[in-house]
């Protein structure tokens, strides 16, 4: 299972990063790399939910 992460930076300089294939997993950050380094945690977070409530 592979996952694509998307960034890009807002007009006020903050980068946000998502994960399209999770709904609702968007994270802001400082820079590109902080972004994504939040995105994948709360990626992370989603799956194992997923896992926990025996969702797909």
């Amino acid at each position: 299972m592979s996952y694509s992460i998307h960034q890009e930076q807002e007009a006020d300089g903050r980068w946000v990063a998502e994960v399209p294939e999770l709904p609702g997993v968007l994270a802001y950050g400082m820079s590109r790399e902080e972004a994504t380094i939040k995105a994948k945690i709360l990626a992370l977070r989603v799956i194992a939910e997923r896992i926990e409530n025996n969702e797909t």
